[in-house]
């Protein structure tokens, strides 16, 4: 095994780990939004540039955002910010859409994943960057036919960019009425439900050409890596947000990440 090529992906990872972490603190973002482009861009630097790499990275982002997502909903929850209602009757069609993510995702090659997170994340960017919360699709939040077609397209596509709740169910509860920080609580429950069905399937997918310590679609040095850091850096982001406003940073950040999305883009298309 080589001690160099661990080390070098030691310290990527940790790196990305506290980036990560500072910026779910401070904007309130998923983190799976900035670790997939940046387990790409490492993995890729470190010579994994198989047609699967984009699976891993997607698989990796879910595991860690297991153990973030219980965490943040436990911290949530103890200030009675989760709506457990929202979240037990959109939860079997969240599942639903997960499982027909994460096998649709054994099926692509890495091109095809990328080209669907950059237009994804092109969405994402430009909600994050023109979206403003006085914005509504309706006073309380969808039953019957709508929430089951828009809870398993939650879960659904949320798969396919490697990310839990956040980026996707934050805005959807915001534009059904939902108080922002019950719906940022609430989401976080979402990340659970997508994440640990998502994650069983990735672990029993293997792949060629993996990073040492790969089980399956999940790098185990990226995930303890990745989550000892933003355990220490999340907090330092939530303590920072109160300090600034965190607006026009969130929108700022949108704007970075169209132009990541794009990057990925431009790389299927040229």
């Amino acid at each position: 095994m080589d001690v160099v090529l661990l080390l070098q992906m030691g310290a990527l990872l940790l790196v990305i780990g506290a980036f990560g972490g500072i910026l779910a603190g401070l904007l309130g973002v998923g983190g799976g939004i900035v670790l997939v482009p940046a387990f790409y861009y490492a993995f890729v630097g470190l010579g994994f540039d198989g047609p699967e790499v984009m699976r891993l990275c997607l698989g990796t982002s879910l595991a860690t955002i297991i153990v973030t997502s219980i965490r943040s909903v436990m911290s949530h929850n103890k200030k009675g910010a989760v709506d457990w209602d929202i979240l037990k009757t959109w939860a079997p069609g969240i599942v639903i859409g997960a499982i027909l993510g994460t096998l649709l995702v054994a099926q692509l090659r890495t091109s095809a994943l990328q080209a669907i997170f950059g237009v994804l994340a092109v969405i994402v960017g430009l909600y994050m960057a023109t979206g403003r919360n006085h914005w509504r699709l309706g006073d309380a939040m969808p039953k019957g036919v709508l929430r089951a077609i828009l809870s398993p397209m939650l879960g659904f596509l949320s798969v396919l960019m490697g990310i839990g709740g956040g980026s996707f169910g934050v805005p959807v509860m915001s534009l059904f009425g939902v108080p922002i920080h019950r719906a940022v609580a609430t989401a976080a429950g979402f990340g659970v439900i997508i994440a640990v069905p998502a994650v069983v399937g990735f672990l029993l997918t293997p792949m060629q050409d993996a990073p040492p310590f790969t089980i399956g679609s999940v790098n185990a040095v990226a995930f303890l890596l990745v989550i000892a850091m933003t355990l220490i850096t999340a907090p330092m982001g939530a303590a920072l947000a109160h300090r600034i406003d965190a607006k026009p940073l969130k929108r700022g950040f949108g704007v970075f990440l169209i132009l990541v999305a794009l990057n990925m883009l431009r790389k299927v298309l040229f």
